[in-house]
């Protein structure tokens, strides 16, 4: 049975009643917090497996809290090479997990998000299936072939990780592409539409950068 860990990072988390009905439609797999993204599980009455970081933004009174629950603590100090988010990441890896889907990574440091969006990588170096996951999107490396699901209509933007991509084809989509390149600098493959429920990537060279986002995510008029 695939193993899959949810990452809470101390970014924005969207909806908390989505996320819970994404934990428990997934069969409540464990929680693992970075710091003070353990804050987004305390509304909720959920209680992380761990927490880990340097804890300089998670309140005492809630590591009191999650002490009192249960909660297993790893600490480290704040002048360390990783975030605490990388710290989470990788005791995910080491724990087994098959799939790691990391929530709060994306909000307004741009500069955390582009961290945690490199994170990715490491989960592909782990041979993990990694995905940073918001209210809007989900976000996560394709390197040989994926099968994407979804609704006709949803937006799918690729981009090359790394210098380039080649060997690209997209089969499902409302701008298909079969053996294409794409390099930093170009914006092909921005804004595609899958055509059905079903859609597939392949790449024959390099790794592909694959934001996906909802339906649902347009039905308030929302646009990216």
């Amino acid at each position: 049975m695939k193993k899959t860990i949810f990452v809470i990072a101390g970014g924005a988390l969207g909806d908390p009643a989505r996320f819970r009905e994404c934990w428990e439609r997934r069969g409540r797999p464990p929680l693992i917090c970075a710091d003070s993204g353990a804050r987004h599980l305390q509304p909720l009455g959920l209680v992380p497996e761990l927490i880990i970081g340097d804890m300089d933004s998670l309140e005492p009174a809630l590591q009191a809290h999650f002490t009192r629950a249960g909660s297993r603590f790893l600490r480290y100090p704040v002048a360390k090479d990783e975030t605490d988010t990388q710290l989470a990441l990788e005791y995910a890896c080491q724990a087994g997990a098959d799939e790691i889907r990391i929530y709060g990574a994306m909000g307004s440091r741009i500069d955390h998000t582009l961290g945690n969006i490199s994170l990715l990588a490491l989960g592909l170096k782990h041979g993990v299936r990694t995905v940073l996951v918001d209210e809007h999107c989900e976000v996560f490396l394709v390197r040989g072939r994926h099968e994407i699901s979804g609704e006709a209509g949803e937006i799918v933007s690729i981009f090359p990780f790394g210098e380039r991509a080649e060997g690209i084809t997209l089969e499902g989509f409302a701008y298909p592409l079969h053996e294409a390149t794409l390099e930093i600098g170009s914006t092909l493959g921005v804004s595609n539409l899958l055509t059905g429920e079903t859609a597939v990537v392949t790449v024959a060279g390099g790794v592909l950068l694959v934001v996906h986002y909802a339906k649902a995510a347009f039905e308030k008029g929302d646009r990216p």
